[in-house]
């Protein structure tokens, strides 16, 4: 097939999609195409007309979700096909994660691989038959035509198939995976089997896990990093610090502007899909401060500054909420915004040029498409610097005018499109990131911005104890989802952790206290994803599989586990025991897609201190004790009487600021520097080390 004919958009004709908020479905809305958003309207018209229904699911940083679109539903013999035998509905997954989950679920069901765009084809009542993700414009249009044949001479067929996919869909992953509730326990030697497994997939070249496309996976090395402090491994912290420097000097790092995209499609972290999300930046920004915290290393703190930087100024609204991602691409091409030839550097940099180009590994024929590169570096600052005789602090300057002359280059440029949907679960990852960043490195704009971030998450996402997936243009349409939930109440104990203002902590709670009536199944003891008012699918899942963000129900365990130390809450932790218990052996055999329950895992070998600070000083003992990487404690401080029960006897002792370490509600002799409580600590980590592997 040829292209089609471009036409002006002033001469097309909109369709439903135009009402939407949603960018993606608003790059839809002049499509010829007669889309439908998902909604009671779509599916009563499938019924009415008898029809199949066609849903296309993506995003609108998607790259292939845009090729198709110019493909296929940019052309109006492909539409009219469409149009003609499919009620098509779009759907943002990132709106409406619960029917994504469900359809690639079945699509998974039916031995296809899973991805976006993500096409699946139902009955008129909304039970899937057949699906896929990416089709070329010539074998989509012969599969349309085959699928509406099918509908009408075998109808019979086909809905016999739906309903087996529909039986497949209800079947729990627990259940699928043979998980039951059960008394099993924490293990050294168990943990050990977990690394082990892990490490089979390690890239020791390289970093991160093989093979490619490679992903960051920040939750797989926020478990190292807790492996590392209970068994002091050195091949372990060697992996996790070759898998951070290496995508920090690949391509897959803005080395300009900071922040990172969403994968790397090979093996060297240097070519990405250029995608920028949000949710990826912001767990990042976690995983470099933790390890800074661990390894002290100034790359890291870099990329967290940098990182943050970029959030701040390309994805944060003027209301303090961020928005959702930015596209691969810009005037039709992918990474056209991020790079450059040697001509352009030549012009922009004159004779700073050649060092330049040393630095990044520019070369003249480039690396990428269409002669550009990727701007990517192979070797530390100081190494650089000695192989080209340069003083270290004259580098550093040189490199930051640069970034400042590109970026001044690239303001220029045509933008890559803006997802500017403000998603809650999103939001509450970068909240964390920026509570966490301000632990580390004690920069007050970071909590600044926390503040304000949370401030606007209570003030147009949340009604009562109930929460919206998410915002845009003064309005917040969809129900929360468990990932709403429960990555909020993470942020909001973290940012306790770091004001010692106790209604964060007590809206942590609450939150909770509805999720355990709203989203519990009493029967499997995990949460459902949706709200059990929400809409019914024609299934209703549970997320138990840690991907890219960490699954709902890790997220809310590990919750659990804290809220039942703050609140002294049996019935949390009895919960979060059970959550974990069930999955541990899968835990064990597949800690890659399990790795937030690993740190969970983790978290109970041995008890949680509880660290209680009281008195004057509790902001600065609470700073002095921050320096030091301390995962497997919760933190609390007062100058006033508190209500929280780990705080409640607790006094200064002889007028002075002191610090109490407890185990198990049981503490140790309350001292009056971090420096002494840091001795506790460490005594007690050193009782239960467990040798490296």
């Amino acid at each position: 097939m040829t292209p089609p004919a471009q036409t002006a958009l002033s001469d097309r004709k909109p369709n439903r999609l135009i009402k939407e908020s949603s960018p993606y479905l608003l790059q839809h809305a002049y499509n010829p195409v007669d889309w439908y958003p998902w909604g009671e309207e779509a599916l009563q018209q499938a019924k009415q007309e008898n029809k199949p229904i066609l849903v296309s699911i993506g995003y609108a940083a998607c790259h292939w979700c845009h090729v198709m679109e110019h493909q296929s539903f940019e052309r109006q013999e492909i539409s009219d096909i469409m149009n003609q035998h499919f009620i098509c509905i779009k759907v943002d997954r990132e709106e409406r994660p619960d029917v994504d989950a469900v359809y690639i679920d079945a699509v998974h069901a039916m031995g296809l691989q899973g991805g976006w765009p993500l096409n699946v084809f139902l009955t008129s009542e909304a039970k899937p038959f057949y699906g896929g993700t990416y089709f070329a414009p010539q074998q989509w249009a012969q599969l349309l035509q085959n699928i509406a044949n099918a509908y009408k001479e075998n109808r019979q067929e086909l809905d016999e198939t739906a309903e087996q996919f529909v039986e497949h869909l209800n079947v729990s992953d627990l259940e699928k995976y043979g998980l039951k509730q059960s008394d099993k326990q924490v293990s050294e030697e168990e943990l050990q089997q977990l690394y082990l497994n892990l490490s089979k997939r390690f890239d020791k070249i390289k970093g991160g896990l093989s093979p490619a496309p490679k992903f960051p996976m920040p939750s797989n090395f926020l478990f190292l990093l807790r492996y590392i402090h209970h068994t002091q491994s050195e091949t372990a912290l060697a992996q996790v610090n070759l898998t951070l420097s290496q995508m920090a000097y690949g391509g897959i790092y803005d080395q300009v502007g900071g922040g990172f995209a969403r994968y790397a499609v090979d093996a060297d972290w240097l070519v990405p899909h250029f995608e920028k999300m949000l949710y990826d930046n912001a767990q990042l920004v976690t995983l470099y401060a933790e390890a800074y915290q661990v390894t002290r290393d100034p790359l890291y703190k870099q990329v967290v500054y940098e990182t943050i930087a970029f959030v701040e100024r390309e994805l944060m609204s003027e209301e303090y909420g961020f928005y959702s991602s930015l596209d691969a691409d810009s005037e039709g091409e992918e990474g056209r915004f991020y790079t450059f030839t040697r001509d352009d550097l030549q012009k922009i940099l004159k004779d700073e040029e050649p060092l330049f180009s040393k630095y990044y590994n520019v070369t003249a024929a480039g690396n990428f498409e269409h002669g550009r590169n990727i701007l990517h570096r192979q070797e530390s600052d100081e190494t650089f610097a000695r192989d080209n005789e340069l003083e270290l602090e004259v580098l550093q300057e040189m490199v930051a005018e640069w970034k400042r002359k590109l970026m001044k280059v690239r303001a220029k440029r045509i933008r890559p499109a803006l997802d500017d949907k403000i998603l809650c679960s999103w939001n509450a990852l970068m909240l964390k990131a920026l509570v966490d960043a301000y632990h580390v490195f004690g920069e007050k704009h970071f909590l600044d911005l926390a503040l304000k971030n949370a401030d606007f998450l209570f003030e147009k996402i949340r009604e009562g104890n109930k929460l919206c997936h998410n915002y845009k243009n003064g309005k917040a349409t969809i129900d929360g989802f468990l990932e709403d939930y429960a990555l909020l109440v993470a942020a909001l104990i973290r940012l306790y952790e770091v004001t010692f203002n106790e209604e964060w902590l007590n809206q942590a709670k609450r939150f909770t206290d509805y999720t355990l009536s709203n989203f519990m199944d009493k029967q499997e003891g995990m949460f459902y994803f949706t709200d059990q008012t929400a809409e019914k699918l024609i299934a209703r899942k549970k997320e138990i599989f840690d991907n890219v963000i960490p699954s709902s129900n890790s997220a809310m365990a590990i919750n659990l586990h804290l809220l039942g130390l703050y609140f002294d809450n049996e019935t949390y932790q009895q919960v979060a025991d059970k959550m974990l218990n069930t999955m541990i052996p899968l835990i064990t055999k597949e800690p890659s897609h399990l790795s937030n329950w690993a740190i969970l895992y983790y978290n109970k070998l041995t008890p949680t201190a509880e660290v209680a600070i009281v008195g004057k000083q509790v902001t600065q003992m609470r700073e002095e004790l921050s320096v030091f990487y301390l995962p497997n404690m919760i933190l609390m401080g007062s100058n006033y009487k508190s209500k929280l029960p780990l705080l409640a006897d607790k006094i200064p002792v002889d007028g002075k600021t002191t610090i109490y370490v407890c185990y198990n509600k049981t503490c140790q002799l309350p001292v009056h520097t971090p420096s002494e409580a840091l001795k506790q600590l460490q005594g007690w980590q050193q009782q239960s080390k467990f040798p490296a592997l």
